[in-house]
């Protein structure tokens, strides 16, 4: 049976309407890509990395909870960042040895870190008992904070990049950390110039829409934006794929449709 005036009218304008934003979110992800910096920094992030620059070139240290968060939430800071000149090292705080996998993923993350233009020699992982891999804990704030402290100060890092209160997935790991470096920024103990950005936490719908969140993220007040190319996002796929031992199902369809592949909007503390 044929349909009336209005069967197919609602499904053509959705396409049409998909189609205009898959469209100018592809061009605006070109624009950004054409601009050479890669990163867009928006008003004090401008001004943080600005001296980070005069105070002989960004050191940037990436704080993350597991071998695997550099490739699956930062890739595009730590791509963006590289494409700009700055020399990013990795804190991962845990082996990730929730399943007894973590002398595996520790190489994991050294290869994945290498696929993102960090060596092996500016990667290092905190293996500590009272700092395990478990969504349920909540890692001790003064423990932690000495640790990242202690790192920061001997390696002279000027940029610090690490999760949000949301801690993008609510991981109580991924929160501990911003726990720390606010304690660290708050009590004003990180090294004068040192500044800390973290990676916004999104909505579902938002984080599950690819290229498309690019007109969003880009509308919404931030203090630093990286955009990946299309061949920068398969470069962080193919650092994802080094974590084997991870590889469920959902995260096949995570790197996929994930914006955090492909998007990360940041804020100063």
């Amino acid at each position: 049976m044929a349909a009336g005036p209005w069967g197919w009218g609602p499904a053509v304008l959705l396409a049409l309407l998909l189609a205009l934003l898959l469209g100018g979110a592809r061009r605006l992800r070109r624009r950004y890509a054409a601009d050479g910096a890669g990163p867009a920094l928006r008003g004090r992030g401008r001004a943080a990395a600005a001296a980070a620059a005069r105070a002989d070139g960004v050191r940037a240290l990436l704080v993350t909870a597991h071998p695997d968060d550099e490739a699956m939430f930062f890739a595009p800071t730590v791509l963006g960042l590289g494409r700009a000149g700055a020399r990013t090292a990795v804190l991962c705080c845990s082996a990730g040895n929730y399943y007894n996998q973590g002398e595996i993923r520790k190489k994991e993350l050294e290869q994945s870190c290498f696929l993102l233009g960090i060596p092996a020699s500016d990667v290092t992982v905190i293996d500590h008992r009272d700092l395990p891999d478990n969504p349920a804990v909540e890692w001790d704030t003064q423990l932690l904070a000495a640790f990242v402290l202690k790192h920061i100060e001997a390696n002279n890092i000027n940029l610090v990049v690490t999760f949000d209160a949301g801690g993008v997935s609510g991981h109580a790991n991924h929160i501990s950390l911003y726990t720390a470096l606010r304690y660290l920024h708050s009590e004003q103990k990180l090294p004068e110039g040192c500044c800390v950005l973290v990676l916004e936490s999104v909505n579902l719908f938002r984080k599950y829409i690819s290229v498309l969140d690019v007109p969003v993220s880009c509308l919404l007040p931030r203090d630093a934006l990286f955009i990946l190319t299309e061949e920068e996002t398969e470069q962080a796929r193919r650092a994802m794929w080094c974590h084997r031992s991870q590889l469920l199902w959902f995260r096949h369809i995570y790197m996929l449709f994930s914006r955090y592949m492909v998007i990360n909007s940041l804020r100063l503390l």
